[in-house]
């Protein structure tokens, strides 16, 4: 029992989320802070405050279904551009991926200031440099992202077929998706018939 509330008062009074050697540094090397974790997860699902896992790191956040109580003024509402979603998704699923990666990807150039907006907005963060010729920057997804949208880890995103299924994808990309897999069908009938060509 002891070794639970050690664990659960280093992540109280930590002012940021913490990875769990951080919290071995505090407690010990005896307590194994992993089955401690699990343990307080368990014992805090469908409280007042929930112990939640955002990446590699844990902390106490209040009931998503709660938090309206706590808020005193109403949020700034912040649209984003569909380029700047399509951005995000791309840094989302494709990250650590570069400024070039990323518009060859949409097949159309970043507008300037567009990384900086996602930025500002803490969803995205540089990751270093990539140790290619000009060495340039590559992006990847925050906590802060992982914890807006209710997400564990990247595993947990959404793929394909479950973004068909809510609706989230306009039928112009379904359309698209389906002349292009169409295409590659082709392409590989007329791969099939130049080699059986070949053989005779």
């Amino acid at each position: 029992m002891e070794h639970l509330r050690a664990v659960e008062a280093t992540l109280f009074a930590s002012e940021e989320p913490l990875r769990s050697k951080d919290i071995t540094q505090y407690v010990g090397d005896e307590i194994d802070v992993d089955a401690a974790l699990k343990t307080l997860e368990d014992h805090y699902q469908g409280r007042g405050i929930e112990l939640v896992r955002r990446g590699d790191r844990w902390h106490f956040q209040t009931a998503a279904d709660l938090a309206y109580l706590l808020r005193r003024e109403s949020d700034e509402l912040r649209k984003l551009s569909r380029a700047a979603i399509e951005t995000l998704a791309i840094i989302a699923y494709h990250g650590p991926v570069s400024r070039a990666e990323i518009e060859s990807i949409r097949a159309v150039q970043i507008s300037k200031g567009m990384l900086d907006v996602l930025m500002q907005a803490e969803w995205i963060k540089s990751a270093g440099r990539r140790e290619v010729p000009g060495r340039p920057l590559v992006y990847v997804i925050t906590n802060e992202f992982l914890t807006h949208f209710g997400l564990s880890s990247r595993k947990d995103l959404p793929g394909i077929r479950d973004l068909k299924a809510t609706g989230l994808l306009d039928p112009i990309d379904m359309v698209m998706d389906e002349m292009f897999a169409e295409a590659n069908d082709a392409e590989e009938n007329d791969s099939e018939s130049e080699s059986a060509v070949d053989d005779v």
